[in-house]
This record gives structure tokens, C-alpha cells and sequence, in this order.
């Protein structure tokens, strides 16, 4: 957990601070530097325009991490209300529910989120939509078993036989029981969502030209693949170790929060 959550932390820095740890412009095209090697002015090269490898690294840790944040954070307001009125409504309701979620579990989740890019077009606010719209249906699902397994524990039964209000019930009861799953659950899948975007932003259906992002810089990278394989390279690292980070500590958060373990 010490070492995911160090290079969480990292990562977190280059996303909020991109203007005063980026050496250069990420953006600026200079065709008389492209494609050089690590210098003072440019510690990992250049690209086939001309542009710091460095800077568009770090600016792409802004738009990689800071969409996977906003994904999953939008995605959490729809799941959690809806997973938990579902699961402590129960009957027509939760029937209702279960059925739309089997239709929409039924497509693959990448090929939904390809069809509603390709329905409103490219962009990082269309993918950000998409996949917003694709995903919050597991999570939903997932929080609504949450909720059956804890409705019907001896605290809340006793709760309901005092007369205490569903509102109440839910916030001061229920959300409480269950928060520490969706936390776990949110950084376990964060690294996904990190690897959606970056599989999207390479098929171009993410950040447009000339922002910077990893699997743009991947896919535009495909053409000196045999002559620069380091342009491919470190932004493929950055994918690699963000996943990687992400997963462990989700793995090592789930480990701490486990009450079975006490």
C-alpha cells in the first residue's frame, strides 16, 4: 500500500501541477528538433513534430487521471442512489431494475461505449458520456447486493421496528455499512477505466489533436515504431504503472477494510 499509494500521490501531482513541472510546451511544434534524443531541453526527446516527450507526459497525466476521476465519480452519483433504492425497495422496483441491468450487461460493455461514441461523435465529453452511461449499470448492480445483504441484519430490522424513517435508515445505516466497499471498489477499478480511456483516445474517439493523452501519443507513435520505439515506449510505461498502482492499492485497501479478517 506504501509504495501504490507513494506513486498515487505522484501521479496526483503531475495531474494538479502540469504548467510548473512540465519542462517545455506540450503543444509547441518545432520540426527542425523532431524525433531527437534525451537532451538537457528535452530529458526524454522529442516526437515526429518536434515536442517534448516529457511535457506531453505530464499533461497527459491530467487528461488520463482526471477523466477516470470524473468517470467514476459520475458514475458513483447514478449507481449509488439508484443500487441503493433498488436493494431497499425491493419488489416491482428492484424487479424493474434487475431486468433493465440483464438488457444492458447483455452487449459488451466496450462495444455499447463504441456505439454511443460513434453516435455522438469524438470528443472527450462524448466519451466521458459514454462511458459513463455503460458503466454505471454494474456498479449499480454490484451496491444493490451490497444493500440486500444489509438490510436484513439485526440493526436494521431494529430500526424499522422503531419507526425510524427509510431516509434515515439509508443515510445513517446502510450507506455507512456499505461506503467502505465502494471505496474499495472505485480504486480497483480505476486502473480500468485509466486503460478504457487511453484503448478509446488510440482508436481516435478521445482527446482530439494537439491535446496531449497516452494512447493518442501511442497511436501517433505507430509510424516510428522501428525508429523510435521509445515514443511508444514511455507513454505505454505511464499506462502500465498507473494500472499497476491502482490495482495494488485497491487489493491492499480491500485487505485493510476486510472486517472478516478481525
Amino acid at each position: 500500500m506504501m509504495i501504490s499509494s507513494m506513486i498515487i500521490f505522484i501521479m496526483t501531482l503531475l495531474a494538479l501541477f502540469p504548467p510548473f513541472l512540465a519542462p517545455n510546451d506540450p503543444n509547441l511544434i518545432d520540426i527542425t528538433h523532431k524525433l531527437q534524443g534525451s537532451s538537457s531541453k528535452f530529458p526524454l526527446g522529442t516526437d515526429h513534430l518536434g515536442r517534448c516527450i516529457l511535457s506531453r507526459l505530464i499533461y497527459g497525466t491530467r487528461t488520463s487521471l482526471g477523466t477516470a476521476f470524473l468517470v467514476m465519480g459520475l458514475t458513483m452519483m447514478i449507481s449509488i442512489p439508484l443500487g441503493i433504492y433498488a436493494g431497499f425497495r425491493g419488489g416491482w422496483v428492484d424487479y424493474l431494475f434487475m431486468r433493465m441491468c440483464d438488457i444492458l450487461m447483455a452487449f459488451p460493455s466496450l462495444l455499447l461505449s463504441l456505439a454511443l461514441i460513434g453516435i455522438l461523435g469524438p470528443g472527450l465529453g462524448n466519451l466521458i458520456l459514454a462511458m459513463v452511461l455503460v458503466h454505471w449499470v454494474f456498479y449499480a448492480r454490484v451496491i444493490r447486493g451490497m444493500v440486500l445483504s444489509v438490510k436484513e441484519q439485526n440493526f436494521i430490522l431494529a430500526a424499522k421496528v422503531c419507526g425510524t424513517p427509510r431516509l434515515v435508515i439509508v443515510i445513517k445505516h446502510i450507506l455507512p455499512a456499505i461506503i467502505s466497499q465502494v471505496v474499495v471498489l472505485v480504486f480497483m477499478d480505476i486502473g480500468g477505466v485509466v486503460l478504457a480511456i487511453s484503448s478509446f483516445s488510440f482508436l481516435g474517439f478521445g482527446i482530439q489533436p494537439p491535446g496531449a493523452e497516452w494512447g493518442m501519443m501511442i497511436n501517433d507513435s505507430k509510424p516510428f515504431f522501428r525508429n523510435a520505439p521509445s515514443l511508444m515506449l514511455y507513454p505505454g510505461m505511464m499506462i502500465l504503472i498507473v494500472v499497476v498502482a491502482f490495482n495494488l492499492f485497491g487489493e491492499a485497501l480491500r485487505d485493510a477494510l476486510d472486517l472478516r479478517r478481525e
